[in-house]
């Protein structure tokens, strides 16, 4: 999954776009993880930079198709480990039984998602 940037600086709607996530959802992972953190314009606007737009696009990879809880993923971009996708770091047991067909998928990219939801819905 690469990105090849066309400008310096992307505005939210743009990564959105890009990414292939909401809003929201970029600005609660800004508040998990410590290495994406977007300046901000005079405006307050986040201005993302292509360096950014990696990151999220390796943290989308890591929740959604690698299976990965925030905590996980969150480890793994901090330790930098660049182990294989399949089974890495998983007991074999845990690796077996791993489901990745498109259902499963589906199914954790809406988990994903009321995960995100209800931790924002904590704050309040």
């Amino acid at each position: 999954m690469s990105f090849v940037a066309r400008k310096l600086y992307y505005k939210i709607r743009e990564v959105c776009e890009i990414v292939g996530v909401e809003a929201h959802v970029l600005r609660f992972w800004e508040s998990e993880f410590p290495a994406l953190s977007p300046p901000k314009s005079k405006t307050g606007q986040r201005t993302y930079r292509p360096k950014d737009i990696e990151l999220l696009l390796r943290i989308k990879k890591l929740l959604y198709e690698e299976g990965f809880t925030i905590a996980g993923a969150r480890k793994r971009l901090e330790t930098g480990e660049d182990l294989p996708e399949t089974t890495a770091g998983l007991p074999s047991e845990a690796g077996r039984e791993r489901n990745t067909t498109p259902e499963a998928e589906r199914l954790q990219r809406v988990k994903m998602e009321l995960e995100n939801i209800l931790t924002l819905l904590n704050r309040e």
